[in-house]
Order: structure tokens, then sequence, then C-alpha cells
């Protein structure tokens, strides 16, 4: 189904494509504090849990799971569940590169716990064909509230934004619609496969050809997330009206900041007194993957293994 919409689009059914934007608007609340470190079950080889990262003391309530919110074993929600939508933004925008120019803006914002990964953040990937917008919310609605924030009715989905319409992607992965400008629907695909069929189809025949993915798909794809964080962990905290500022000759990232600022308002957080980190804007050179601007980024590309959990730096 999302092939198919993926080709309807490229066929110019709906125009140019505007934005291609991934959300991830999913509820992470905080998790707590602890004063000393939690106890390793006696059932984990906690030497084999770390593998090449650090095996330091756990200064989390839980091993598991809440490692996707330390940089040393996760990369936040964008790495998390925004993989799956970032992947398909990319596919919309035909891209077989990493973005030439990338910055982000987030934070940790309302509360303060253990984790170090923002829980809202917005990714701005300069694409030529058009922009790829990631948007990570995992704050409520508003303050109290259960239920999440929704962009054209999706909270975990991606939203193809054209000149005469927009196709949207919902998390169930197995359909998509189009619709006009005006919210009516022009179009619906429907799916009889999923990808863990088709990569079982693939295993059995042997036969690379038969996957609809291969790994340097997911390769590239994931390094959008790994790029989008990279910008993150090298900017610093910076005041709302300068990062307005910094970031206005992007329009559609300033509208996205917008959002953003008055999500996080009505969550009881001011960036006038709790500061979002601005990004730094990170240039890339597509064919060597690497930064051309920011030594301290590129340091962020790979990590430093702790032995014997070494990926050599030629496989």
């Amino acid at each position: 189904a999302i092939q198919e919409a993926v080709q309807w689009v490229k066929d110019g059914n709906l125009g140019k494509i505007k934005i291609a934007r991934g959300l991830c608007y999913k509820p992470r609340p905080s998790i707590g504090h602890v004063s000393a470190p939690t106890p390793i079950p006696a059932s984990i080889d906690y030497d084999l849990w770390c593998g090449p990262a650090p095996m330091d003391p756990l200064m989390r309530a839980k091993l598991h799971y809440d490692w996707h919110w330390f940089w040393d074993y996760g990369n936040g929600d964008l790495g998390n569940q925004g993989i799956h939508q970032m992947d398909i933004a990319r596919w919309f925008l035909g891209e077989t590169e990493l973005s030439p120019r990338v910055f982000s803006v987030g934070g940790r914002l309302g509360y303060e716990d253990d984790g170090q990964t923002p829980n809202t953040l917005m990714v701005f990937h300069d694409y030529k064909t058009a922009p790829l917008i990631f948007e990570v919310r995992g704050l409520p609605e508003k303050s109290g509230a259960k239920e999440m924030d929704k962009y054209q009715g999706t909270s975990v989905g991606v939203v193809v934004e054209c000149e005469h319409g927009e196709v949207v992607v919902s998390s169930s992965y197995g359909h998509a619609i189009a619709q006009d400008k005006e919210g009516r629907l022009i179009k619906k695909f429907e799916g009889d496969t999923n990808h863990f069929e088709n990569f079982i189809k693939a295993v059995r025949s042997r036969n690379p050809d038969d996957l609809n993915a291969d790994i340097l798909k997911g390769h590239l794809s994931s390094a959008l997330c790994h790029t989008g964080n990279a910008s993150y962990r090298v900017g610093k905290q910076t005041k709302p009206e300068k990062i307005r500022e910094e970031i206005k000759s992007d329009k559609e990232a300033t509208e996205t900041f917008g959002r953003m600022a008055a999500h996080l308002d009505a969550n009881g957080v001011d960036l006038e007194k709790t500061k979002a980190t601005l990004g730094a804007v990170l240039k890339m050179d597509p064919k060597a993957e690497k930064f051309t601007n920011n030594s301290g980024a590129n340091k962020l590309l790979t990590r430093n293994y702790r032995k014997p959990f070494v990926v050599p730096e030629k496989v």
C-alpha cells in the first residue's frame, strides 16, 4: 500500500511535494530519579548486555526499555519509534543519500528525571526535493490530558504535504489515504502483505531481490535519525526568540517550531525559563557521509567501543 502511495505521488497526482513530515507523538512520562545504583538482576549477564557501551553502574530504575532514553544505549524516540516514520518519509522524497544540511531543536522538557534524550524534538533535513521534517513529542496535548496531539489526524505517522493535497500514512503501515487541501478523501491505498512476511520470504528464497528494501535503505533512514541527534547533542540551550531568528530562513522549520512552542506552553513549559536546545546546523558530504563543518558532530557518527565488542574500521 505504501509503495503504491509513493508511486502515486511521484506520478504527480498531487503536484510537487512541499514537505515530507514524520510524526512520533507518543506518551513518554518521566522515568523518575534514583539516588544510588540500581542492582543488576541476577539473571542478566550485564557485561554482554552492555556490549560495546560502557559497563557503568545502572543509574535508572529499570534496566530494560528505559535504556532508550540514554545516549550510551539508545537514541530517544527519534530512533526508537521514529525510524519507521523517517524511513517512509524518505521513500516519498526518493532521496538515496543523507541530507546535505540538518539541524534540530528540542529538549527533555516538562519534567526532570534520569533520562538524557529529548522528549520533544524537531529535526529539519534540508533535501533539495523538499524538506524532511521530523517531530517528536512525548508530552500529552496539554497538562493532565491522556490524549496526544494529532497532526492531520495522526499522532504516529507520515504526512506528505503536496501542492494540491496530502498523503497520510498511519502507524498501522498497512494503508494510506490521499486527501485534497480541504480534507476530502481522494484515494485509499490498501495492502495485503507486510514487511515481516516479505522478510521471511527473502530468507527462504535466499534472494536479496525479494526484499522490499535492502540494507542500504535501512542504513540511510537510520542515519537520518543519528544525524538529527548529532545536531542536538552539539547544540546549546537558547532563548526562543534567538531560535526563531536563527531558523527564520526556513519557513517550514519556523512553522514547526511555532507549533512545538504552543504544545509546550499547553504543558506548562515556559521556554523563556526552561530553554530548548538549538542544535548546530550541520553540513554533510553525502558521498563521504561526514560532516564538513563540525568535528564534534563527526565524533558522534561512531562510538568508543568497549573491548571486545569492537566493530573494526573496515569490515
